[in-house]
């Protein structure tokens, strides 16, 4: 049994590291609920955060709720707590995502290696900015490939003809976005700009948007969509993005659960090791775009995500939601 009290400003403390996380339009489309009895943590999807356009599978919802799992596993460890997850636990309860039973058993130490990447979680941002035009050396792009593979992922680093590839597939995106009246409906919901920046606790703040792409191919998306931003700088961006491909076996709930786990890991291994990283779905949100992102002679599954490496600013932090916003606590039943 547990032998240490679990209060409610330690649960509080857990979740405020899981929940930096990134998102989709850092919606942040989570909710948690701690049962105090059994001291299980429970993560749910919350459908008023989903992408009705953009994500309407809620393939991107679960990958977000994937990486705040893993988040919630590493600071889980950082405390001394076990933390042995259950995905999907009640079919009856498409909603309930996965739960966490928080224990500090004997003979079941804390996962050293989630307890290493501890203070990355509040040094991970994703940065919109120029990269430099360099390599990641091979010894890191191997430690970036185990992180994915220990989840039950899988990352590959594209040839120059894939870059190409997957930079064509986003132009085409782009383009087919210009032609639907529509398609900016989620990014103008979930953008905050002006005054509504600066109080913003979900969504990308003009301030995170980074320069307009003057020249250079990196994969980007514009988050003023059609919007003027003023004082918004020009910038040229790298020549040669550093590209990493995350994929796993199947296309199911489970599994895009099972991508965002990987995907954070593999974001905080690559701010560990010095790089600023970004993340491309756009091309990934079109049903007749995304089987065209695989490299058709080494990639296998479906490919969930697509990251941007490199050397180069960090990017701002983005704003959370207060955690008692997306934190319920149920007390023990009272006895009979």
């Amino acid at each position: 049994m547990p032998t240490r009290q679990l209060d409610v400003g330690t649960v509080t403390a857990l979740v405020a590291d899981a929940t930096t996380a990134p998102s989709m339009h850092n919606a942040q489309p989570w909710r948690f609920r701690y049962l105090t009895g059994p001291r299980v943590l429970r993560l749910y999807a919350d459908p008023e955060r989903a992408m009705r356009r953009t994500d309407p599978g809620n393939r991107a919802l679960h990958i977000g709720c994937g990486a705040a799992l893993f988040n919630l596993r590493v600071t889980a460890a950082h405390a001394d707590l076990t933390a042995p997850t259950r995905l999907l636990p009640d079919p009856a309860d498409p909603l309930l995502l996965a739960e966490a039973a928080l224990g500090d058993r004997p003979g079941a130490a804390p996962d050293a290696e989630l307890r290493r990447l501890y203070p990355f979680l509040a040094r991970r941002h994703t940065s919109r900015h120029p990269f430099e035009d360099r390599e990641v050396p091979e010894e890191i792009r191997a430690v970036l490939r185990a992180a994915a593979e220990s989840e039950g992922a899988e990352l590959l680093f594209p040839g120059p003809w894939h870059i190409d590839a997957l930079r064509a597939l986003v132009q085409d995106a782009e383009s087919r976005d210009e032609l639907d009246e529509s398609a900016f409906e989620d990014l103008t919901r979930w953008t905050r700009l002006g005054p509504e920046a600066e109080n913003a606790v979900d969504g990308v703040p003009e301030y995170a948007f980074g320069p307009v792409r003057r020249g250079g191919k990196a994969l980007l998306r514009d988050f003023a969509g059609r919007r003027r931003v003023p004082g918004r700088d020009g910038a040229d961006f790298e020549e040669s993005p550093r590209l990493a491909v995350l994929s796993t076996r199947g296309d199911t709930p489970a599994d895009w659960l099972v991508a965002g786990q990987a995907l954070e890991r593999v974001l905080l291994e690559a701010t560990a090791a010095g790089l600023a990283t970004s993340l491309t779905s756009h091309p990934l949100e079109s049903p007749e775009l995304r089987p065209l992102a695989r490299d058709p002679v080494t990639g296998r599954g479906q490919v969930q995500m697509v990251l941007r490496l490199g050397y180069g600013p960090p990017g701002p932090a983005t704003p959370r939601r207060p955690v008692a916003d997306v934190l319920d606590v149920e007390p023990d039943a009272p006895a009979d």
